[in-house]
């Protein structure tokens, strides 16, 4: 699998039917996003062409860690985002680094994914201080994305759809856990 595709799949986690209702339209003002893990399935469409896998997603200590997985389990690659910048490791163990999540998508696609702010985004929050305009039906429209979320019937996320300009992004979540095993990592592990 090569890298663009890895980091395709990796952005697109980040977003996610059973008995799910849209999130209202207050998406408010990211403070700080609490600890999560989550799991689930992912799809990108460039241009109408799309792409499937299997996500986990880890976000600890200020550390965000996307692995892709095929349907029966290898891992693909991994997405890692951390103080000291974003990484990306394919299958062979390649890995590809950048200061920002825009920097490395670009290099690797020739466009920008908003890896960085898809666990603000997860959560039901806006990123703060920045420009945002509200939809009629509620969906926040954010540095160039428009996005939306439904949630299952505990009030969790179960889809996060992020539309871009030749973009689609969507995330079904399988379990999202707010409150995951305490974990001491502080930085992407690929750093060594």
């Amino acid at each position: 699998m090569n890298a663009k595709l890895l980091f395709s799949y990796a952005s697109a986690i980040l977003l996610a039917a059973c008995v799910s209702t849209p999130q209202s339209g207050d998406w408010p003002e990211a403070q700080k996003v609490e600890d999560f893990t989550a799991d689930g399935r992912l799809s990108v469409k460039v241009e109408g062409k799309g792409s499937y896998a299997n996500f986990d997603w880890a976000y600890q200590n200020q550390v965000q860690t996307i692995s892709v997985n095929t349907p029966l389990g290898s891992t693909v690659g991994q997405l890692c985002q951390d103080a000291q910048g974003v990484l990306a490791v394919d299958n062979k163990g390649k890995v590809y680094r950048a200061q920002t999540a825009e920097e490395l998508s670009r290099q690797l696609l020739g466009y920008e994914l908003p890896v960085q702010y898809l666990h603000i985004w997860a959560n039901g929050r806006r990123v703060a201080g920045t420009p945002y305009k509200m939809t009629s039906d509620g969906r926040l429209q954010q540095f160039g994305w428009t996005v939306s979320r439904t949630l299952n019937g505990e009030g969790r996320p179960r889809i996060l759809l992020l539309e871009g300009n030749k973009l689609n992004i969507r995330l079904v979540f399988d379990e999202m856990n707010n409150r995951p095993k305490p974990s001491s990592q502080t930085r992407c592990a690929a750093r060594g």
